[in-house]
């Protein structure tokens, strides 16, 4: 009995932690591990980091979808991990079923918008043009979401040359209804319990797969 009492004690813990977590972030899952080291040296790969649904608690400058971009927050001081703006976690196109990324929203562009005239040089191919072909053009390198296939944010890992737009990561801007929130707090190490589980099972599945296939 005293057995069975203690298990029900940490199952109702777990759950009250994150009945908690949900009520502060208004997200499930409210936490991520971070898996890559494109957010170095503010995000650590294994790092668990609490995010938070972006229209909660918007800082000064805000887009009406609760993000402030690294522009907006050059203007008023805002500041996230270091950097000014926010730090998103977003479906790349919008896909439930590729990896979600965690980077910074560096500025927002509107349909049809040249956004390579707005963007920092450092994180574009030399002789960047905007011509929508995708292709390397005669007097440059053309960017292949330039112009803008549609409004979002133009985002980027703080450790990344390019941004995430130029590099494949995203066909376009971040719509705001890919944005699961913005990233809050960052936890070292933790992150790395779940990434270890994730990998044992992918391991499992493999070992099985080329079992099946033999």
């Amino acid at each position: 009995m005293l057995y069975l009492y203690d298990l029900l004690s940490s199952v109702g813990i777990v759950i009250l932690i994150g009945a908690l977590l949900f009520a502060a972030s208004g997200i499930w899952p409210p936490m991520v591990a971070v898996e890559s080291g494109s957010m170095e040296p503010v995000m650590e790969r294994g790092d668990l980091v609490f995010v938070m649904e972006s229209e909660r608690f918007p800082g000064p400058g805000a887009h009406e979808s609760g993000v402030v971009t690294a522009q907006a927050g050059q203007d008023t001081g805002y500041e996230k991990f270091d950097g000014s703006g926010d730090v998103i976690v977003y479906k790349p196109d919008g896909s439930d079923y590729r990896t979600p990324v965690i980077h910074r929203a560096m500025f927002w562009v509107e349909e049809g918008e040249n956004w390579v005239e707005k963007a920092n040089p450092e994180y574009l191919p030399e002789n960047a043009v905007c011509d929508g072909a995708g292709e390397a053009v005669q007097n440059g390198t053309d960017i292949p979401s330039c112009p803008a296939p549609h409004a979002g944010f133009i985002t980027k890992g703080d450790a990344n040359a390019h941004y995430d737009q130029v590099n494949g990561i995203v066909r376009g801007p971040v719509k705001p209804a890919w944005v699961v929130g913005t990233a809050e707090h960052a936890v070292p190490y933790l992150g790395n319990i779940r990434l270890n589980a994730q990998a044992s099972a992918t391991d499992n599945r493999t070992v099985m797969a080329s079992a099946t296939a033999d």
